[in-house]
């Protein structure tokens, strides 16, 4: 059972849903760039919660149900996606939380771990790069495939976002340049159509690509106390594996949990099972970083279903 509801943080509205007894452990879910809660699945949502945890993911501004602006007219930053954040919480009654976040939303959760140190219990960062200082120079960039993709699409117009089928289709597209380990169209397809019949303007997701990051935050990425969990696809396409390995080397009390063939995305339903175990021991009082899948060549060459 979820609840959903809509608050209102920094004189916009956010759309929420929660699942799970508000008594449990928080885990707040970020989603990434122009990506609604929608892409968190609602079986991955509740699977955390029969884990007594209170999960709760929500549309970030320009998504869903939240507050839109006009498209490529966003009127915030970046730091106002992350104060967001805490004061979703506030609104909330959540004093500290479980920090999930992926891409965009891990980078903004990085820098909501050293802002509030006080409200983070732990982090979960999962297909993302440094938003910090702290990682080494030099990391690998982009699949070739990807920028080839990103580069031919500056050429090509927007759907017409008043076509259901067209936007639908167009979604589906994007999904399919980012994700590996075997595309699952008929499940990407299900969620875009959701996202698009339950959005308040669609067009209004590709302003994230437009926001000025603002102000940046005090810290490194060696002064996130909290204990940190990093989950990267092998065969992200947009961060390359030396990316989640830089994060998990430059966070102290960090580890790194592999997933072998998964691209730049949430992970797919077949890997569920370990990291849904991954999560629950890592939000767990008894936090072991060491008893955490880390990298190692077994795991790189491995099936991925350890």
């Amino acid at each position: 059972m979820s609840v959903e509801r809509t608050v209102s943080v920094n004189g916009v509205e956010l759309c929420t849903q929660a699942f799970g007894e508000p008594g449990d452990p928080a885990l707040l879910l970020v989603a990434g760039m122009s990506s609604p809660m929608d892409w968190w699945e609602e079986e991955f949502c509740e699977r955390l919660a029969a884990g007594r945890r209170h999960v709760v993911r929500y549309d970030l501004r320009d998504t869903g149900r939240s507050t839109t602006y006009p498209p490529g007219r966003p009127g915030y930053t970046g730091a106002d996606l992350r104060q967001d954040v805490v004061s979703l919480l506030d609104a909330l009654g959540i004093r500290e939380v479980h920090l999930v976040g992926v891409s965009m939303g891990a980078g903004m959760a990085q820098c909501v771990a050293v802002e509030h140190p006080d409200r983070v219990r732990s982090l979960t960062l999962i297909d993302t790069t440094a938003a910090l200082p702290g990682a080494p120079e030099g990391l690998p960039g982009m699949d070739p495939e990807l920028s080839a993709y990103l580069a031919a699409a500056q050429g090509r117009a927007e759907p017409d976002w008043s076509d259901r089928t067209a936007v639908v289709e167009w979604s589906v597209q994007e999904q399919r340049a980012f994700r590996r380990a075997g595309f699952d169209e008929t499940r990407v397809r299900r969620v875009a159509t959701q996202i698009v019949d339950r959005s308040v303007d669609i067009a209004a997701i590709l302003n994230h690509a437009h926001l000025d990051p603002g102000p940046d935050p005090e810290g490194s990425l060696a002064d996130i106390v909290a204990p940190t969990l990093v989950v990267h696809g092998t065969a992200d396409p947009l961060f390359p594996l030396a990316h989640g390995e830089a994060l998990a080397a430059a966070i102290p009390n960090a580890a790194l949990l592999p997933l072998q063939g998964v691209g730049h995305e949430l992970p797919p339903p077949e890997h569920w099972d370990r990291v849904i175990a991954a999560l629950l021991q890592h939000t767990s009082g008894d936090y072991e970083p060491a008893e955490l899948p880390c990298l190692s060549d077994a795991a790189v060459s491995g099936d991925g279903t350890g």
